[in-house]
């Protein structure tokens, strides 16, 4: 009876000890995953954490493809890297392609979709301003300010809202006298009311679109019966070609891309806007909808988001008067190129079967796609070269000095460090913010970045080059390439009636020009393209270049 009361004592003292350890030791790991978390959020770099976000979403979207079985005939299957190509492809919106859309099974269309959605900028950017909101909530409750604002929070209100209000009437001046902490927590209740905004936008625009497609097709038999006699399911269809178009990735579940559909102008003419709200219009429209709602229920934080724009920090959110500026802007280019376009290509044979009001709407379409997303209803090897000489420039439009690359004056140098003699009389102090420009101005402009990938891909194609030098031309190189670096997907697409020396076996594919290059080449373009997708991290490149 002894033994057995004292075993039970020492079982008790050694779970009581056990429990001990096990709630330092949860402690511990608490304390340590805290403490990484807090590290991953306030200290990594955003460009890093995007890098990270696309490699491993381009990952993962690579292995569920693979897994899931593709709708093909006979023994042909896409490759692990097609299917990886295809991955980086729809993840970056660039929409280059190494397989025909229709391999893919409506399993794998579905996943495409979500890929496209996740990748999409109005969703990555709609994801950055919630991670900024997160590191000032983060850095607000460290110093002890959220809880204290959360108790008055009504009074605070009243005061901010009278404030503006004083503002707005002329009876204070603009630089208010609010305390640090005031602004610093009018800022994150902005940065959140904005983040809403970009999330109601994203979803109502699609839904809205979703709906438009599925009414047309529901009432056109012969864009219907396009979808029945491929094997492609409805709702995936309006689905896919929905978010593909405001995502400007430029995706369709057809082999033929839109050509299919160049005698749809109603069908048209709903992603034209599609097209617009997702990409060049999307800051202007966005800039509206918070006056709407400025104008309607005014609130403290939409005065500060239309007067503070670039405090916020987030790129699509520009003042009224650029705003203004970048709506006639895009309507002027788009006016060059249907000009353009329509005198140099409508009695031509791309265009051929059309009536005056169908080439007119999709020479629109085309010329609308030029600049992002992609989608095509010709083929862009029967154009006129001079077309396409303008749509590479149409695709270089977001190169920030591009022009001023292109030519090197005889006296040109590099500088990293501006000034004669700056760093032999620096001090210690300033030597580590010289050594920072130093590592700014060894960064590349982006035309430098292309012109290298061009030339790589040059020579690693050379041989086809030499044996097929209609189709592996140095142009269809540079339109591939430059493309893809812009995240747009036009491509010129091969064809076995261009071959000098007809291969045995040849046949015709529709998938993009790069789905014949080697596996070398794939690779490359794969780096091009999130270069491409990341390029808004490189705006100021090629400083250390100095002209004369």
């Amino acid at each position: 009876m002894i033994n057995s009361s004292h075993l039970c004592r020492r079982m008790q003292h050694l779970c009581g000890f056990m429990l001990a350890n096990l709630r330092y030791l949860y402690e511990s790991i608490r304390f340590f995953l805290f403490r990484f978390h807090r590290f991953i959020v306030l200290r990594t770099n955003l460009f890093l954490l995007q890098v990270l976000y696309f490699i491993s979403l381009s990952s993962f979207g690579c292995l569920v493809l693979k897994c899931l079985k593709p709708r093909t005939h006979g023994s042909f299957g896409p490759t692990s890297l097609d299917l990886f190509f295809t991955s980086v492809s729809t993840v970056t919106v660039s929409s280059m392609s190494t397989v025909e859309m229709e391999v893919f099974s409506n399993t794998q269309l579905i996943v495409i979709t979500l890929l496209m959605f996740a990748g999409g900028e109005v969703f990555t950017s709609m994801v950055g301003l919630h991670l900024r909101r997160y590191r000032m909530r983060m850095l607000l409750k460290t110093e002890d300010k959220v809880a204290s604002v959360e108790s008055d929070l009504s009074i605070r209100s009243l005061n901010l809202r009278d404030a503006l209000d004083g503002v707005e009437l002329g009876l204070t001046e603009k630089t208010q006298s609010f305390g640090p902490y005031d602004c610093e927590y009018l800022r994150y209740r902005s940065i959140g009311l904005l983040g809403a905004v970009v999330l109601g936008y994203l979803v109502v625009v699609q839904v809205l679109g979703v709906a438009m497609v599925s009414i047309y097709l529901g009432f056109v038999s012969t864009a219907r019966d396009v979808l029945r006699n491929k094997g492609l399911n409805m709702l995936t269809f309006c689905v896919f070609i929905t978010v593909s178009t405001f995502a400007r990735c430029g995706f369709v579940p057809t082999n033929e891309n839109m050509i299919v559909f160049r005698n749809n102008s109603a069908f048209l003419l709903i992603l034209i806007p599609l097209i617009l709200l997702g990409s060049t219009l999307f800051p202007s429209c966005l800039g509206f909808c918070l006056w709407v709602i400025h104008k309607f229920r005014t609130k403290a934080e939409t005065s500060y988001l239309l007067r503070n724009t670039s405090e916020i920090g987030y790129l699509h959110l520009l003042p009224s008067l650029h705003s203004r500026l970048l709506v006639a802007t895009v309507l002027g280019l788009i006016g060059i190129q249907f000009v353009i376009f329509s005198a140099m290509q409508w009695n031509s044979k791309a265009f051929g079967g059309l009536g005056p009001s169908e080439k007119a709407i999709g020479i629109l379409f085309q010329c609308v796609n030029s600049r992002h997303t992609g989608e095509t209803i010709v083929d862009l090897s029967t154009i006129a070269p001079a077309m396409l000489v303008l749509f590479v420039f149409m695709m270089l439009r977001g190169f920030k000095k591009w022009a001023c690359c292109t030519y090197l004056p005889p006296y040109t140098s590099f500088l990293p460090v501006n000034g004669d003699g700056e760093r032999s009389h620096a001090t210690a102090g300033k030597r580590l913010k010289i050594q920072g420009k130093i590592t700014e101005s060894l960064v590349l402009s982006q035309l430098s970045y292309v012109a290298i990938f061009i030339i790589t891909i040059c020579i690693t194609e050379r041989d086809k080059m030499k044996e097929d030098p209609l189709n592996f031309s140095v142009l269809n190189i540079v339109v591939e390439v430059i493309s893809a670096y812009g995240n747009v997907g036009f491509t010129t697409g091969y064809s076995c009636k261009r071959q000098l020396k007809p291969e045995t076996g040849c046949t015709e594919k529709w998938f993009g020009f790069a789905g014949r290059w080697s596996d070398q080449g794939k690779i490359i373009l794969i780096i091009v393209m999130f270069f491409g997708r990341l390029k808004k991290f490189n705006m100021n490149g090629g400083r250390g270049w100095k002209l004369l």
